[in-house]
């Protein structure tokens, strides 16, 4: 069994021991892997949301909390798969985490039984997609959090000839193109707005104060790149 097959059989384990729990040594010998592994694959899960508490003591172990999850899901399996389907298409966007972390939210919310049938279904739709470059998570999380809280950040830039460049810039969208993932911005250094695509930006560093110029609508179109000034 691969890691996100048991990342999966995990939550539906905790799911079926209901508020007794699952110790980890119990899960390690379930799913035939060390009790360090287990405790990996929970921390995992716990960081992409899904709300996974330990209990201490002798009869401690994790416990799945049925109160902070969704209401129990009436999504066919098909429905599900297609929903898989499409978050997979993000694994090389800024949204690669959320994504997982949706679907495991989703996939624990659902009758085990209904959650098995989609994962099937999912497993056996292959994409065929060209290998774009994907900026590093921390990257992509740094730059998605400015843009929730408007707040410039600097940045660290390499341009398409290579010119390495410090910029103070005011990030608007995200734009998902075909080869790679873009931040719109008014760029402070040119004065004007700007394109930078997300792989090419080294380091990202919040700047105190409020943006000197208003978020537009940047709607660019991707394949049109008379549209805009690409960097």
């Amino acid at each position: 069994m691969n890691r996100i097959d048991r990342l999966y059989a995990l939550v539906e384990e905790l799911r079926a021991a209901g508020p007794a729990g699952r110790s980890a040594p119990r899960l390690a010998e379930r799913f035939e892997v060390s009790k360090r592994t287990i405790e990996r694959d929970i921390l995992a899960l716990q960081e992409a949301g899904v709300p996974i508490s330990a209990t201490a003591g002798r009869r401690g172990g994790y416990l799945l909390d049925r109160s902070m999850t969704l209401p129990p899901l009436n999504f066919t399996a098909g429905e599900v798969a297609a929903v898989a389907v499409g978050l997979r298409r993000l694994d090389d966007t800024p949204y690669a985490r959320a994504a997982r972390s949706a679907l495991l939210k989703i996939v624990s919310a659902m009758p085990e039984q209904a959650a098995v049938q989609a994962h099937q279904l999912a497993d056996r739709v292959r994409l065929l997609a060209t290998p774009t470059p994907s900026a590093s998570q921390r990257i992509a999380d740094a730059v998605l959090s400015a843009i929730e809280a408007g707040t410039p950040v600097r940045i660290d830039y390499v341009g398409p000839g290579g010119e390495a460049t410090e910029r103070v810039i005011e990030p608007h969208q995200v734009v998902l193109g075909p080869s790679a993932s873009y931040v719109t911005a008014w760029c402070r250094l040119r004065a004007d707005e700007r394109i930078f695509r997300l792989d090419r930006i080294g380091a990202v560093e919040p700047v105190e104060g409020a943006y000197t110029h208003p978020v537009r609508d940047f709607a660019v179109d991707v394949y049109d790149t008379r549209s805009a000034a690409w960097t």
